[in-house]
């Protein structure tokens, strides 16, 4: 957050005359400060060079304003939508922060600090990506609780002088518990029963009894399991298409064009009778077939029930909901 700073240098007619980048780096100021006191010898013939800055985590405590409900869990998936995985919320901490700069001249402070203080009206959010792949995307607040300023000018003519100004920080964080794979923890089909009639004691049989099953269809194919090109050019309203090689498709199937999906009625040698926009997907721009453009037709999850709810008469009672 605090990369890229530069002071620059002017002489006397104001014409800029060098640019230096502001080193950042970790570790405690007084460690800094004493490296320029002691000029220990470290194989080099000059000093610490300034303008520089350090930064250090100081502390860190438990924030019970933003608490939320010890149960409740937030589910995350990655980026191909093939892994999912399911944990707690978070807990809040608030991390402090210290950032110090030195230099040798005011001038280059008050540069320094005009680059870092105005995005701060007192916080500034900050987007992380949280747990790798999965990105769950949060904006933490970081706010400035003070400044201190420090000025050692007083001393003999072999003293260095040392500006210091320390920025404390207030990171308004979370901490992650371990997370659990919920990929398979997929409801594949639901089936619930309603009973129409007197039931009870000595009534086992009511007047009417209807169950309804639903089997879920995925409306994206994740494994590409069978590709093939179109013969001949696709517009918004054709209905019939004709492929490179149909041997692998068949009807009560879905393909995909582009960002459309189709569903096929009948297969006749390489022409395939589609149902055009199905899932709510959006029309497919006009392509090229026949060697001119290499559209991707991907096979989709076959139906073997249609699409919707589907009303059986059982013998039983209530439904079930089988994963």
């Amino acid at each position: 957050m605090f990369n890229g700073i530069e002071i620059q240098h002017k002489n006397e007619s104001d014409n800029q005359i060098s640019t230096v980048k502001v080193p950042l780096a970790y570790g405690p100021t007084q460690k800094f400060l004493a490296r320029i006191e002691q000029q220990a010898n470290l194989n080099k013939s000059t000093q610490m060079s300034l303008p520089r800055m350090s930064f250090e985590f100081t502390d860190l405590q438990y924030d019970p304003t933003r608490k939320s409900t010890q149960t409740q869990q937030f589910v995350v998936k990655n980026s191909t939508g093939s892994e999912i995985k399911k944990g707690y919320v978070p807990v809040p901490y608030n991390m402090t922060i210290q950032l110090s700069v030195m230099t040798k001249l005011n001038d280059d402070m008050l540069q320094i600090v005009e680059q870092i203080l105005p995005y701060f009206q007192p916080s500034y959010n900050l987007p992380i990506n949280f747990h790798g792949d999965f990105k769950e995307k949060r904006d933490i607040p970081i706010q400035l609780e003070g400044i201190s300023m420090e000025d050692d000018y007083e001393g003999n003519f072999e003293t260095r002088r040392a500006l210091v100004y320390t920025l404390t920080f207030t990171a308004k964080t979370f901490l992650f518990g371990p997370l659990s794979d919920v990929s398979g923890d997929i409801i594949r089909k639901v089936t619930v029963g309603y009973v129409a009639g007197s039931s009870g004691p000595g009534l086992r049989n009511p007047e009417r009894d209807l169950t309804y099953r639903v089997v879920p269809r995925a409306v994206q194919d994740y494994d590409d399991s069978y590709v093939t090109t179109i013969a001949e050019d696709v517009d918004e309203i054709v209905k019939i298409i004709e492929v490179a090689d149909a041997s692998q498709l068949s009807a009560a199937t879905y393909i995909h064009i582009g960002k459309e999906e189709m569903y096929i009625e009948k297969v006749s040698g390489n022409k395939l009778t589609i149902k055009r926009v199905q899932d709510n997907s959006t029309d497919a721009e006009p392509v090229v077939g026949g060697g001119g453009g290499a559209t991707r037709l991907i096979r989709g999850r076959k139906v073997r029930e249609p699409r919707g709810t589907k009303p059986n008469r059982t013998s039983g009672g209530r439904g079930t909901e089988d994963r």
